[in-house]
This record gives structure tokens, C-alpha cells and sequence, in this order.
């Protein structure tokens, strides 16, 4: 049973569905993609299997996730129904929001590489004007992403096996840092932060730096 506020408020009844623990990021992880029971465990470290359980069943009963079929009707994988999906524009304005809390370092918190997967091209979309048509990779972890960058936008995602204008090699914090402008590339580079296999001109262009 979800909590009321007892407010006749957007805002409030918003909260009422997506403001428990846990809700918004497992609505992260369905951006992403959908999800089978397990690969959210995975993806969201430090929740409880029957936490995961009952946050599941309160967004599918709100109407936000949706149970789906797959595998020839064999294996039960989580989506985000259309309204569900739509959180994407209050999440990605919650990132932007966030460029100043992640000047901290890990610290010892958990990551997974996909979750750039929503956080670069946000951060870029906001800051970088010209975009130039280019790809290119980043090694932040396993497996090997590629960002690409084309006049309508960013994406981030597995790497393709298409052909990469350059590679850029560092630490997740330091490729967050130069998607949203805190850290430019002559200091990454100059402090051995960030290393660049290829055109470096085309990574400049693509982060604007």
C-alpha cells in the first residue's frame, strides 16, 4: 500500500509512487534497458533481494513497470510502460543537477559503466552546442562502450564493432568530469588521468575541450 501525503499536488502524488528508496534507481536501471530479476540485483548493489521484490510489485501496481515475456515466453524480464518511461526527463534533470555532489571522489561506492550510459550524453546535451559526427570509445571498465556523437544528440552504449575515431582510457569520475566541464582535457591529460588512443582532436570536439 503506498504512503499518501494527503496533498492534492503533482509533486506529492509523484512522490507517492517513485519516492521510496530504491524506486527512482530501479527506474535508472529500466532506462537503460528492461531487465530480468537478476540483472537488477546486479545493477543496483547494496538492495536487498525482498526489498527489489516488493518495490517491483508497488511500480507495477502504480502503472510505472510492466512484466514481460521473453526467451519464447520463458524467461520474465521487467520494463518501463510508456508512462513509466517518462520519468527519463525528471531523471536526466536530476543528474544535471548533480554535476556539484559528484566533485567528490568514489570514496569506496559502488559502480557499474552503464549507468554513464545515461549521464554522458546528459551532461554533454547540456553544454556541448556543435556537435561533430564522430565515435568514440570508452574504456572505463568491462565491457568497452562507445560514445557517439551526431547532430541530434549523444548516446553511450556497448561497443558495436563499428570503427572508432579514438579511445579515451581513465577513470569513470574523470570521463563524468569532462562531460560536464569540471575538468578539462589538457589537465587530464597533462595530469596523466586520461589517456587518448587516436585523433585526440575528435575526442576535444566531442567533450568541447
Amino acid at each position: 500500500m503506498m504512503r499518501s501525503y494527503g496533498q492534492y499536488c503533482g509533486l506529492a502524488r509523484s512522490l507517492e509512487v517513485v519516492g521510496d528508496r530504491w524506486n527512482l534507481l530501479i527506474v535508472r536501471q529500466l532506462l537503460i534497458a528492461p531487465a530480468r530479476y537478476r540483472d537488477l540485483i546486479d545493477g543496483l548493489p547494496g538492495i536487498a533481494t525482498n526489498l527489489l521484490a516488493d518495490r517491483l510489485r508497488d511500480l507495477e501496481a502504480a502503472g510505472v513497470v510492466e512484466r514481460r515475456l521473453t526467451g519464447e515466453g520463458s524467461v520474465v524480464e521487467y520494463a518501463l510502460t510508456p508512462w513509466g518511461a517518462e520519468l527519463r526527463q525528471p531523471i536526466e534533470s536530476l543528474i544535471r543537477w548533480s554535476t556539484p555532489l559528484m566533485v567528490r571522489a568514489p570514496d569506496g561506492d559502488s559502480f557499474r559503466p552503464e549507468w554513464l550510459t545515461l549521464a554522458v550524453p546528459v551532461l554533454l546535451d547540456a553544454r556541448v552546442k556543435v556537435r561533430p559526427s564522430a565515435t568514440v570509445g570508452l574504456e572505463i571498465g568491462d565491457p568497452p562502450f562507445q560514445l557517439r556523437a551526431t547532430r541530434s544528440g549523444f548516446e553511450v552504449g556497448p561497443h558495436d564493432g563499428r570503427a572508432l575515431d579514438a579511445t579515451v582510457r581513465a577513470d569513470p569520475a574523470y570521463v563524468l568530469g569532462l562531460a560536464d566541464g569540471a575538468l578539462t582535457l589538457s589537465d587530464a591529460r597533462a595530469l596523466g588521468l586520461v589517456e587518448i588512443d587516436g585523433d585526440e582532436s575528435v575526442v576535444r570536439a566531442v567533450f568541447a575541450a
